[in-house]
């Protein structure tokens, strides 16, 4: 349009005092005008509705993404509420489902030995080391467990500390036939003591004073406490007192077996259920030739305890419950430290105590009672002191 109107004034050439002229100029210049502007408004009325629609796209783009955020901020907490929920609650189950492991285990041996009047210890360990050898090999072939292949090196290796583990067995079934569980948990205090000073001659590990403490308070409730024993019987402080020496010889003596183990595996590492496979599948070709030496074959095929049913059931229990104590104690350990385990250990042996005396009512005069609480109180002391 505005091309158009520079060529008519070129040619025409008229004067500019002429009104038609003038009128027509006018009106066009109008006329162009008012389409520019027309041309602007729908120009700008196009921008404005883009604009609109981009502020609003953009709009509920962030919207959405706010959205998206806040929801992914509360599921993240929630995630995070649960995880810590799952991490608070860890310990404590384990640390539970190891007290009751131990605690039964004991009272169903007891009650297998004393109750059942079962004269067999090394049969009845026979079995429950049967019964744990066939569980873990079941479950390293489902695939639930890993554990080292077997080879003469490593077995070679372990049969020392195997050979003490099964009179650390034996002995501890015996002397919980003869004494009341109370009294079997206060002089189990004497293996923290030949520990210590097993540590210190081989070792060299000083322990400090508040250590010394708590083992002096030790030998002091176990003397005490036998002195005024009701139920006293030198045959089973006899099996105890072997007892002792045998399981801190066994925990003293395991720590170099391992290390001389781990260059007999392929891997370099042995774990915790090859540990447990170990020791009960070793002890079950020993387990048979004690129970021909002192005869107990006998003695088992003859009683009329192994007829009852309820005895069998209680006897796989405590089998079980064994096998239950390695796995509880590794999960434990695992959720905790080593700190914590011992700590709990040595406050388990409250409840056993307490449970051992209720449930097979031993007798008890003030002093014996007295004797138990101060070995009880020794026990948490000594676990107390170990930690600092």
């Amino acid at each position: 349009m505005s091309s158009d109107y520079k060529l008519d004034i070129v040619n025409n050439q008229h004067d500019p005092e002429d009104p038609g002229l003038n009128t027509t100029i006018s009106s066009r210049l109008s006329q162009e005008r008012i389409h520019n502007q027309g041309m602007m408004s729908i120009n700008n009325f196009t921008t404005n509705a883009e604009r609109r629609a981009l502020n609003e796209r953009f709009l509920k783009a962030n919207k959405a993404a706010i959205d998206d955020n806040v929801s992914l901020h509360v599921n993240g907490e929630e995630r995070h509420h649960l995880h810590g929920s799952a991490k608070k609650s860890g310990p404590l189950v384990a640390g539970t489902a190891y007290c009751i492991s131990s605690c039964s285990m004991i009272m169903l041996n007891k009650i297998v030995l004393s109750s059942f009047n079962f004269d067999a210890g090394i049969s009845l360990m026979f079995y429950q080391n049967f019964i744990s050898t066939v569980v873990v090999v079941l479950l390293a072939l489902s695939g639930r467990i890993s554990v080292e292949k077997l080879n003469w090196k490593l077995v070679r290796v372990w049969i020392p500390v195997n050979v003490i583990f099964i009179g650390m067995l034996v002995s501890g079934m015996y002397s919980l036939k003869y004494i009341n569980i109370a009294m079997v948990t206060i002089l189990k205090n004497v293996t923290n003591i030949i520990t210590a000073i097993g540590e210190l001659y081989l070792y060299r590990k000083r322990q400090n004073s508040k250590v010394w403490t708590a083992m002096f308070l030790m030998i002091i409730s176990a003397v005490s406490g036998g002195i005024t024993d009701l139920s006293f019987d030198a045959v089973g402080y006899g099996w105890q007192i072997s007892n002792c020496v045998l399981t801190a010889s066994y925990s003293l003596t395991l720590r170099w077996v391992m290390d001389e183990a781990k260059k007999s595996t392929k891997s370099g590492s042995l774990n915790e259920f090859s540990m447990v496979l170990l020791n009960n599948l070793l002890s079950l070709p020993f387990a048979i030739i004690l129970i021909l030496i002192f005869g107990e074959w006998d003695y088992v095929i003859h009683a009329n305890v192994i007829k009852l049913p309820i005895f069998w059931v209680v006897a796989t229990a405590s089998g079980l419950l064994g096998l239950s104590i390695s796995f509880t104690s590794m999960w434990f350990l695992h959720q905790t430290g080593p700190t914590t385990y011992s700590l709990v250990g040595s406050l388990n042996k409250i409840p056993i105590s307490i449970a051992g005396i209720l449930v097979f009512k031993v007798p008890l005069s003030i002093s014996n009672l007295f004797s138990i609480l101060f070995g009880l109180f020794a026990g948490v002391f000594f676990a107390r002191a170990k930690m600092s």
